[in-house]
């Protein structure tokens, strides 16, 4: 299991996900709504499935919902990884 989740793990699962490489993952984007990059829950939730699997945890719906963000997102896995360390 990966120690941390970066901006980088998640561009490469949202493009596996999504299959759309229109969106470069940087700092620049942290704060911007998925939605406002052009990924649907649908795209989100398939990425979701990839990081538990990839990272052996388990997301739940709300904190799906909470996680609008790239930001959001990475600090959500990140503290699921913290409580399975």
């Amino acid at each position: 299991m990966a120690d941390t989740f970066t901006m980088a793990d998640l561009g490469r699962i949202m493009i596996e996900a999504a299959g759309d490489e229109g969106v470069e993952f940087t700092d620049r984007v942290m704060d911007t709504p998925f939605e406002d990059l052009g990924y649907d829950s649908l795209a989100l939730l398939e990425a979701s499935g990839r990081i538990e699997r990839e990272l052996g945890i388990s997301l739940d719906e709300d904190t799906l919902l909470d996680a609008t963000t790239p930001a959001a997102l990475i600090a959500a896995v990140r503290a699921h990884l913290t409580t399975v360390s």
